[in-house]
């Protein structure tokens, strides 16, 4: 990598990992203080500071004041989850896919809901309820709240020709989530949608997405009997 491309932080911090994925400083080893780098690169010592810290934050290096920068000796992997359309989850298993709305209401947050997804207590919410079919079986059931201040335009969809899991995607560009993975019993209104038998176990996720410190959607999905989940890691 060349100086001009690295004397904006970003350019630094991409050139720093090159060195720590590349073992030129190995796990635990100190890193060059901050005036060496950027006297190296050519720059400003608050620009290797900026690329220093995002690295810091990612837990590859680990800075102490007074004793420098080291690279982690043990940095976090993180796996990346891509929210799925659920229609193309079912054509990819070959077979045909429909969805049916069940529910629609603006109303306000349920307060169980207010600490996790924090909008005006005064502000309405669009609740869908909508069940996903695979061949005409049913594949999911799905709960979910939309804070029309992060998506305005969900308030005039219908959502019958397109599920407002597959509209939100491609309209609502979320920079982080949350992800809670857990089993249910069935209950008997559960029983009937997904066509099992009430007390089975079921796989079932709640989600979040935010648009920076806006909050997107709350989304409950229960899967029928045999779902199985997979992701890149």
């Amino acid at each position: 990598m060349s100086l001009v491309e690295t004397n904006s932080w970003t350019g630094i911090r991409e050139e720093l990992l090159r060195r720590i994925h590349e073992r030129e400083w190995q796990p635990g080893e100190q890193i060059p203080h901050e005036a060496d780098l950027a006297e190296e690169f050519g720059c400003a010592r608050t620009t290797v500071n900026r690329a220093l810290r995002d690295l810091a934050e990612s837990g590859l290096v680990i800075r102490k004041r007074r004793a420098g920068t080291r690279v982690a000796l043990n940095p976090p992997q993180k796996a990346t989850l891509t929210i799925p359309v659920i229609r193309e989850e079912v054509e990819a298993l070959g077979r045909s896919y429909r969805h049916s709305l069940v529910f629609r209401e603006l109303r306000p947050l349920p307060p169980m809901l207010h600490g996790a997804f924090q909008v005006a207590l005064s502000d309405n919410v669009l609740f869908l309820k909508t069940v996903h079919f695979a061949d005409d079986r049913p594949f999911a059931y799905e709960e979910r709240h939309i804070n029309l201040d992060a998506a305005p335009e969900a308030r005039d969809m219908a959502f019958d020709t397109i599920s407002a899991n597959e509209w939100l995607v491609h309209n609502a560009p979320y920079s982080h989530g949350d992800l809670s993975l857990f089993a249910v019993n069935a209950t008997d209104e559960l029983a009937a949608v997904l066509d099992t038998v009430a007390g089975g176990a079921l796989f079932a996720l709640e989600r979040i997405t935010w648009t920076g410190d806006l909050p997107i959607t709350h989304v409950r999905l229960v899967y029928a009997p045999g779902y199985r989940l997979r992701s890149d890691i």
